[in-house]
């Protein structure tokens, strides 16, 4: 298996750029696979640097319907107008974030929608290639697509993102928000973008993908920046309890959770920047 970041918060490579936002490149079990597509067009000309041919790729899949993960999707019609595109039927929903907290509780609502950003030209255009998923997807015997991210009945989810339902206000319960999963001899590879549904949430549901194996590598945004220290430090303990063979944190992770699992974890945990290439 081969993966490349084309995009990622951060970047130290020469001529590669960074943005808030999240897209991989992987070629595994005899496809290759856009995973995300960052917040603009620059996961193209990432790609165009690194010598990565979007024009190859055989399907693509949407981790979750916001704009720093789809914002590059458009570009990609136009280079590759024919792969599938994967995506929840619910991504296309109108949300918006908050600054200062849930609403009711200091937050305030953003002017600007942190949804999918497509135009209705856009929307058009790439209509033929969307696939829309509920459930799990089987694209072949050892890549899945979990479809929505299943959670407990107790969970609840992060009131920091609402959409409209009708003309109420309502909070996004991230339904939209679905993982990547390939079996390779040596165990699971999860892609998350940004566990939005919790991260262990989503390792459960590569799991159950394909029952019995073990996870061997995570690469996910496990959106720990804004946690409280205990729900980081309780989070933390169970991912490196799953004693992967490597931890891939990027994006929304937050610095202090990156911090952590490299210091709990040591080589085991890598740091991600935009421009690295990881063959395994």
């Amino acid at each position: 298996m081969k993966f490349r970041f084309l995009i990622e918060n951060k970047t130290e490579k020469k001529g590669i750029l960074a943005e808030h936002g999240l897209s991989i490149y992987i070629e595994a079990r005899g496809k290759k696979i856009l995973f995300d597509a960052g917040e603009t067009n620059l996961f193209a000309a990432n790609a165009a640097k690194m010598k990565v041919d979007l024009s190859d790729v055989d399907f693509a899949v949407v981790s979750h319907g916001h704009s720093d993960h789809t914002g590059g999707f458009p570009m990609f019609h136009h280079i590759n107008p024919t792969a599938p595109i994967y995506i929840h039927r619910n991504a296309l929903r109108v949300s918006y974030g908050t600054e200062g907290g849930p609403l009711g509780s200091g937050g305030v609502l953003d002017k600007e929608s942190c949804g999918i950003a497509w135009s209705d030209k856009e929307l058009k255009e790439l209509a033929d290639q969307l696939l829309f998923t509920d459930g799990p997807v089987t694209i072949t015997e050892d890549i899945k697509i979990t479809g929505t991210v299943p959670v407990p009945e107790d969970f609840k989810p992060t009131e920091y993102f609402y959409h409209y339902e009708g003309e109420d206000l309502v909070v996004d319960d991230m339904s939209h928000e679905q993982c990547l999963v390939i079996r390779e001899p040596e165990g699971l590879y999860i892609f998350s973008g940004c566990s939005h549904r919790g991260v262990l949430n989503a390792l459960q549901a590569g799991k159950n993908m394909f029952p019995g194996e073990r996870v061997a590598v995570l690469v996910a945004g496990m959106h720990l920046y804004a946690a409280s220290k205990e729900d980081r430090q309780r989070v933390i303990d169970e991912v490196v309890a799953e004693n992967m063979d490597q931890i891939m944190p990027v994006h929304c992770t937050g610095i202090d959770a990156i911090c952590e699992l490299r210091a709990r974890l040591g080589d085991k945990c890598t740091v991600v920047t935009a421009g690295d290439e990881y063959l395994v």
